[in-house]
């Protein structure tokens, strides 16, 4: 299961070290929602999360697409701003 950690406004999400999974969706100015992660694959491979414009307009698909690659690559934590900093 993928847990959403969201941060209060201003708030960022803490450093991660470089071999550990992460994901995150932030809010941008312009009201839609981005999200970019990276993880490992078993073999070691880099793969990386970036949303795609479908999903980035509303918060709700921001954060199931954000949670269906979280949960296919072991990233068990989605760091979530939904206020524009």
């Amino acid at each position: 299961m993928v847990e959403l950690v969201h941060l209060a406004p201003g708030e960022q999400m803490p450093h991660i070290p470089d071999e550990e999974a992460w994901v995150t969706v932030e809010a941008s100015d312009d009201g839609r929602f981005f999200g970019t992660g990276s993880a490992y694959k078993p073999t070691g491979e880099a793969v990386f999360y970036a949303s795609v414009a479908a999903d980035d307009d509303r918060l709700e698909a921001a954060l199931a697409a954000a949670t269906d690659w979280a949960a296919e690559h072991g990233v068990r934590r989605i760091w979530v701003q939904a206020t524009p900093d």
